[in-house]
C-alpha cells in the first residue's frame, strides 16, 4: 500500500520530487461551497518557501500555486481539487556525486533498500520540498475549520538545542510568532537562537529543536477511538514530516514525574461549558477532544545535510568520504512551523467532517 495519501473523508495525495518539473497535491472530499482562492493558499506557502532569511536555505523558489480543478468562480465544487507548484530553481548538478554514494542520516540507503533505485537529486521524494503540497492543502483545511468552528492553530519555535523560550500557549498571538524570522514569540530567546544557528551555519553544521503548537476553539468530541484516537492521528501526522523524532501532547514525558493526584485535570463549569481547571491532558482525553486547548510539541533532529567531511559508503558497499555542497537549511524549525500547522489542520478538518457522520 502506497503511503502518499493522508486522511479519511478529507483526503490528500501529494506528488512530485524536489528536482522534478513540479510538485503538488490532490484533495478529495472537500465539501462544495467553500470560498477559496489562490491568494489564500499562497499566503501559507509564502511562510514555508525557501530563501526567507540568513538562517534558511538560499534556494529561491517562489512556490506560486495554481488551482487546476475543483474550484469554480471561487467556490469549491465538491470534486477533487488539484494544486500545482512549479520547481524553478533546482540545481541538480550539486547532487551528481550522490548517484552512487549514500549520505549519512538521509533516506538514500533506505530508499534503495525498498525500491531498488532512488532519485538522488535533492533527495527526490524524501526531500522536505514535498511538504509544499501539504501546506497548500492545509490552507483549505484551515479555511473549513475557521469558517465552521472558528478553530485557531498556532505553532512556534520553542527550543533550539539548549535555548528554551518562555512562552504561554494560552496567550501567544500570530503577530508575535511572525515578528521575527525564527518564528519564536520570545524575542530574547529568538535572538539567541538566531545567533546560534548563524554560528553553526558558519561551522558547516546544523542544529535541531522543538516546535510547540496550540489549537484553540476545538469542539469537544473529535477523535475516533480506539485506533484513530485524535492524539494518535496528530502523532502520525507530525512524525510523517521530514526530520521529526518525537511527539508529546499536554504534559507529555513530564507526566512521568507526577502522581495521579497531581496530574488529574479536575472538571468544572464555566457558564454552560464543561472545562478543566488544569490542562495536563493537552485537550485530549481517551483519544477524544475535551474542548480545552490542544497543546503538543514536536522534536526535530539537526538537518542531516551538513558541510563537514564525513565517512560513508557507496551503493556497492565501498568506503568513501563525502563533503556536501549546495543550499540547505542549517535548522529546519523556522520553515517547519507552517508545515506543522498545515498537518494539524488536515487532521482536524478530517475529524470535524467525520464527527458530522457520527450522530444524528
Amino acid at each position: 500500500m502506497a503511503g502518499n495519501s493522508f486522511g479519511s473523508l478529507f483526503r490528500i495525495t501529494t506528488w512530485g520530487e524536489s528536482h522534478g518539473p513540479a510538485l503538488g497535491v490532490v484533495i478529495d472530499g472537500c465539501p462544495a461551497g467553500l470560498e477559496i482562492s489562490e491568494k489564500e493558499i499562497q499566503t501559507e506557502l509564502d511562510r514555508r518557501r525557501p530563501g526567507q532569511s540568513s538562517i534558511t536555505t538560499s534556494r529561491k523558489e517562489e512556490d506560486k500555486v495554481k488551482i487546476m480543478s475543483g474550484v469554480l468562480h471561487g467556490l469549491t465544487t465538491g470534486t477533487p481539487i488539484s494544486l500545482i507548484i512549479d520547481n524553478k530553481d533546482q540545481i541538480s548538478k550539486d547532487y551528481s556525486k550522490l548517484a552512487d554514494t549514500y549520505r549519512p542520516s538521509h533516506a538514500d540507503f533506505t530508499y534503495d533498500a525498498k525500491y531498488g533505485l532512488r532519485d538522488h537529486r535533492g533527495g527526490g521524494r524524501a526531500s522536505a520540498r514535498e511538504t509544499a503540497g501539504r501546506v497548500a492543502a492545509g490552507a483549505i483545511a484551515r479555511k473549513i475549520l475557521k469558517k465552521k468552528a472558528k478553530v485557531e492553530i498556532l505553532a512556534y519555535v520553542k527550543e533550539v538545542r539548549e535555548i528554551k523560550a518562555s512562552i504561554n500557549p494560552d496567550a501567544v498571538k500570530f503577530s508575535q510568532i511572525e515578528s521575527n524570522p525564527m518564528r519564536c514569540p520570545d524575542k530574547t530567546a529568538a535572538s539567541k537562537m538566531t545567533q546560534l544557528i548563524e554560528k553553526i551555519k558558519k561551522d558547516g553544521d546544523s542544529v535541531g529543536g522543538v516546535i510547540e503548537c496550540v489549537i484553540r476553539n476545538v469542539p469537544a468530541g473529535l477523535g475516533s477511538p480506539v485506533f484513530d484516537r485524535l492524539d494518535a492521528r496528530l502523532a502520525q501526522a507530525m512524525l510523517s514530516l521530514p526530520a521529526t523524532k518525537g511527539f508529546e501532547v499536554g504534559s507529555g514525558f513530564s507526566a512521568t514525574l507526577l502522581t495521579g493526584s497531581q496530574h488529574n485535570d479536575i472538571l468544572t463549569k464555566r457558564g454552560q461549558k464543561i472545562i478543566t481547571r488544569t490542562n495536563n491532558a493537552g485537550g485530549i482525553v481517551g483519544g477524544i477532544s475535551n474542548g480545552m486547548d490542544i497543546v503538543f510539541r514536536v522534536a526535530f533532529k539537526p538537518t542531516a545535510t551538513i558541510f563537514k567531511k564525513q565517512k560513508t559508503l557507496t551503493n556497492k558497499g565501498r568506503g568513501t568520504s563525502l563533503q556536501m555542497s549546495g543550499r540547505h537549511d542549517p535548522c529546519v524549525l523556522p520553515r517547519a512551523v507552517p508545515i506543522v500547522e498545515a498537518m494539524t489542520a488536515l487532521v482536524l478538518a478530517d475529524e470535524y467532517l467525520i464527527q458530522k457522520t457520527v450522530k444524528l
